[in-house]
């Protein structure tokens, strides 16, 4: 099985460095379509999808690799190898903010930099740590999705993209819904329960934290705790109702994007 085939590689534009998009849980790499096309002069862009979400190819699925992130960290590094041009900036949305960490730390020379758009490092709440949910509260949320996949989607894909974008909200649960359902359960608890704080410390690459002023998904105080722990990082806070910035808010996540590309002089 090719690397191209497993996770629908698709690559775009010849400049002299690489730009990488990975989306978020249960989207494809048609989320970054209002944002990347504006780098094609100046970057080379490489898109994919997470194995077993959008076009990747669901038979390469093995919930034993895919039980931690790190199979997926793993994924990304093939990709890195085969399609990229000196080390990457790596811009992964939720749970792809920290796929793309745990890659970095295991090869910290492939990446020049990491964009992550509205990540979590754990979003159970423990203790001083505020991670937008209890306990209780996840375990509701991954019941719900083994009785009625239907029903927790419909449910949460409106509140995953905010109150003012019916549009867009319908756009995502069109995709969630064309998600195999096993499969998305499983990454469902692989995400909800991942707590990677501990790995914060061992991230040694640039990184800018890219968050919403009103996200259900990640709270403010999980950027404000992402910012205190990653060593040289940013905190730029987007004024947008969301979890999908580059969707709902792309101008303004362009334009933050683009102005860190610019301070890397990458």
């Amino acid at each position: 099985m090719s690397i191209q085939y497993r996770n629908n590689v698709h690559c775009h534009g010849d400049g002299p460095a690489t730009v990488m998009f990975v989306h978020g849980y249960g989207c494809d790499q048609q989320m970054w379509r209002f944002i990347y096309p504006s780098l094609l002069g100046r970057y080379r862009v490489v898109l994919l999808d997470l194995v077993g979400s959008g076009g990747s190819d669901l038979s390469a699925y093995d919930r034993d690799k895919y039980s931690t992130l790190h199979g997926h960290a793993e994924d990304i590094l093939d990709v890195i190898d085969l399609y990229a041009k000196a080390p990457v900036v790596f811009v992964g949305h939720s749970v792809s903010a920290m796929i793309g960490m745990l890659a970095s730390i295991m090869s910290p020379e492939k990446f020049r930099a990491q964009i992550m758009v509205g990540p979590s490092a754990s979003y159970i709440n423990d203790g001083d740590y505020v991670g937008g949910y209890n306990p209780e509260d996840i375990d509701g949320l991954l019941q719900l999705m083994e009785v009625d996949y239907d029903g927790w989607v419909k449910r949460m894909a409106p509140a995953i993209m905010g109150a003012p974008h019916p549009i867009l909200s319908k756009e995502l649960l069109a995709r969630f819904q064309r998600n195999d359902p096993e499969i998305a359960r499983h990454f469902a608890r692989v995400t909800f329960t991942a707590d990677h704080r501990a790995d914060l410390a061992k991230s040694t690459v640039p990184a800018l934290i890219l968050q919403c002023s009103d996200d259900l998904i990640a709270p403010r105080e999980v950027g404000e705790y992402l910012h205190a722990h990653l060593a040289n990082s940013q905190l730029a806070v987007i004024d947008n109702i969301g979890h999908c910035p580059h969707l709902s808010a792309p101008s303004a996540s362009f334009e933050r994007i683009d102005r860190f590309l610019q301070q890397l002089g990458c």
